[in-house]
């Protein structure tokens, strides 16, 4: 299977290395932002293309999909509402999958705050996480796909740290904190606080390969799909697009 790798930073270059070292995958290039035009000029070069760049180069990317029909993986965060929905759009013309997150335990994760969350209503609900010091964004990818794990009608109310005289915690709202250091691949916490017990469910990720191992699994199998857009979850539970 031949990987068009869009975005070549750190999570570029462990792809990299994970596409070298595997028998049934092969590199068809790599384009970053300093050279993203040259995918106006890309025609049949790969079977999937795997993005996890910034979301100012999405029109470069939508228009290289819209014009090949190039199955795509995103994993680029940030993205603006209006962005987002252009994603989505893409799913009419190739098959489309995102996320936040590719580590399969996440995904597990997810699916599992999912039964809890409807289970200990009444619980309130905080979510942690640590990522390495250069993280441009705040609250992380993962952090709010966890939210809407836990919250999906989004009743909850976010809060993002607490600062000063800011009163007795509401009953609607969901606690958000983000914290920055050293080089923490990343490590998301969610917990439930009931009256006399907490439950707590923690990921961490000792490195980007299992980031990087997930967006090619994930790649392998959308490459045999229709078009349509695909969560990760659908991808590994349930293989039905949106």
């Amino acid at each position: 299977m031949r990987i068009l790798l869009i975005g070549h930073g750190r999570m570029g270059q462990m792809l990299e290395e994970c596409i070298a070292a595997a028998e049934d995958l092969t590199l068809a290039g790599a384009v970053n932002s300093k050279n993203i035009d040259t995918l106006a000029t890309l025609e049949d070069v790969a079977d999937v293309a795997i993005d996890f760049s910034s979301p100012a180069v999405l029109p470069q990317v939508a228009e290289f999909v819209r014009r090949t029909g190039t199955p795509l993986v995103s994993g680029t965060t940030g993205y603006a509402e209006d962005q987002a929905a252009e994603l989505r759009d893409l799913g009419t013309v190739a098959p489309v999958l995102y996320s936040a997150n590719y580590a399969l335990g996440v995904a597990v994760m997810a699916r599992a705050l999912r039964q809890m969350a409807a289970v200990l209503k009444d619980f309130d609900i905080e979510v942690i996480e640590t990522h390495h010091n250069q993280k441009a964004d705040a609250p992380s990818g993962t952090a709010k796909l966890l939210v809407d794990a836990v919250d999906p009608e989004h009743h909850l109310t976010p809060v993002y740290g607490r600062q000063g005289f800011c009163g007795r915690r509401g009953k609607t709202e969901i606690g958000i904190h983000a914290i920055r250091g050293g080089t923490v691949a990343g490590e998301h916490t969610v917990s439930f606080f009931g009256e006399d017990e907490v439950l707590e469910i923690t990921h961490k990720a000792a490195s980007r390969r299992i980031f990087a191992s997930g967006a090619l699994h994930a790649a392998r199998a959308l490459a045999k799909l229709p078009k349509g857009y695909y969560t990760l979850d659908q991808i590994l539970f349930e293989n039905e697009a949106e």
